[in-house]
Parts: C-alpha cells; sequence; structure tokens
C-alpha cells in the first residue's frame, strides 16, 4: 500500500452509500485509500474536520456562464470561481455566449483563455459553440481543448452568439460526428412561441408565451438529427416532460 503524504480525518465523510467517520489517506493528490476514523496514522500531514464539516467529492458545475471578456461586470472569472470554491464547487465548464467575442472561432477560445490564466480559483473547462457558418472551426477548437459544443435553436439574447437552424445542423453535425464530440442543445424551437414574449408583462404571461410545443418539437428534431448523423446529442434544461418519453425511447434505441 502506498504510504500517504496527507491524511484528511472527519466525522461526516460522503461515501457512495453512506455519511461516515472516515480518514482519506492522499497520495501524488490522489486518493490512494479510505479507512475507519481510528485508523493508525502515518508520520504526515493530518488535516481534522470538526464535528460542523462535511468532506466530500468537489462538485462539478458544467454548465456556467462566465462572460468574460467583454461582459465581466455580469460576472467574471475571479468571481465566478472564487464563489464556486466557497460552496464546494471544484470545476466550472464555461458556456461559448456572453463573452465578447464568443466561444465560436478558435480565435476566440484564445482570447477566452487569455482572461482565464491567473484569474481562477477552481478548475475550469470550456465549451465552443455551433452557430451558423463555423463548422470550419469546430475540430480547431477541439483540438485545443473544448470539451465539447452548444448551440440554440432560437435566439439566444446576445447577438455575438445566433441561433442555427436544421440547414446548418446539417453542415455542423456530421463534423462532430467525426470528432465524436458532444453537442448540447438549448432546445427550443421559434415556430410555436407567440408573439407576446416580446410584451410580457408578468411571469406567467411569459410562461404562456413558450409553449410546450417549442421544446417538443426541438427535442423531436434533435432525435432525428442525432439517429441521422450519429451525434451525441444533450438537452439543456429539459423543462417540458412530454419530451421525457421521447428521449428514452431515443437512449433505448442507442442514439
Amino acid at each position: 500500500m502506498s504510504l500517504p503524504e496527507l491524511i484528511i480525518r472527519g466525522p461526516r465523510v460522503v461515501l457512495p452509500d453512506a455519511i461516515a467517520p472516515r480518514s482519506i489517506h492522499i497520495r501524488n493528490g490522489r486518493i490512494v485509500s479510505i479507512t475507519d476514523l481510528d485508523h493508525t496514522t502515518f508520520d504526515c500531514e493530518v488535516i481534522e474536520a470538526d464535528e460542523g464539516s462535511v468532506i466530500m467529492p468537489g462538485l462539478v458545475d458544467t454548465h456556467v456562464h462566465i462572460n468574460s471578456p467583454g461582459r465581466t461586470e455580469w460576472e467574471g472569472f475571479q468571481t465566478a470561481t472564487r464563489a464556486a470554491a466557497a460552496g464546494g464547487v471544484t470545476t466550472l465548464v464555461d458556456m461559448p455566449l456572453n463573452s465578447i467575442p464568443p466561444t465560436t472561432t478558435l480565435a476566440g477560445f484564445k482570447t477566452k483563455l487569455e482572461t482565464a490564466t491567473t484569474n481562477c480559483f477552481v478548475d475550469v473547462g470550456f465549451w465552443g459553440g455551433v452557430v451558423p457558418g463555423n463548422t470550419g472551426e469546430l475540430a480547431r477548437m477541439f483540438e485545443a481543448g473544448v470539451v465539447g459544443f452548444k448551440c440554440f435553436l432560437v435566439p439566444s439574447g446576445v447577438d455575438e452568439f445566433p441561433h442555427v437552424t436544421e440547414n446548418d445542423l446539417r453542415e455542423a453535425m456530421p463534423e462532430l460526428t467525426r470528432l465524436d464530440a458532444m453537442l448540447i442543445v438549448h432546445a427550443e424551437l421559434p415556430g410555436p412561441i407567440k408573439a407576446e414574449s416580446d410584451r410580457a408583462e408578468s411571469y406567467q404571461s411569459f410562461l404562456r408565451s413558450r409553449p410546450r410545443a417549442a421544446e417538443n418539437e426541438a427535442v423531436a428534431l434533435m432525435i432525428r438529427l442525432s439517429r441521422e448523423f450519429g451525434t451525441r446529442v444533450h438537452i439543456v434544461h429539459l423543462s417540458s416532460a412530454d419530451a421525457v418519453p421521447l428521449l428514452r425511447r431515443a437512449q433505448a434505441d442507442g442514439l
């Protein structure tokens, strides 16, 4: 057994099937064993967690809008990652829109990386974006390290990140399949969305302006295209229960 360089002990350690007193033995930055709390300690640094603390794996938040550079007043790498660290989140994955430039080209990705350097208090990953006309950039961004790609099927809310149509997806998805890259999708189609959404007077009127059909039709479209092109697809922030059986059947079919 590898001798630990660090032991973290506490009365409340989150395990796969319980919360219990344990000692966590760490060497070279990795957990090498988890033992009973009264296990004989070694000649190494020991951190004793108090009764009010919980020892748990770091959380990973894969859907974060850091908005920097360009809109850092909304959120930046320093504030986002410090807040994450304070809450036990040890990895963030940044969305490709809201920053200026967005992460839709290799040059834009490099600008994002330069902005993040020396400003992060936790690990950070990056999504790339699929927008009309950028298929030639996808492989370059993927090779440079983006974890996958995001697209919107309705206007994203920022002009720098336009939404894609089915024709745009038919161009991009074969390349994503070739790369074995995941496409995460804001799945609403603009057709069923009611015009009242532009002049909504209350939250309830806004909800009425976004019928389930907008999401259901978008999910059905992405299932059909995933089946056709063999692309790995993930639907983000699903809200329509009607779409759940569609997704279950698609998964059962191996999509």
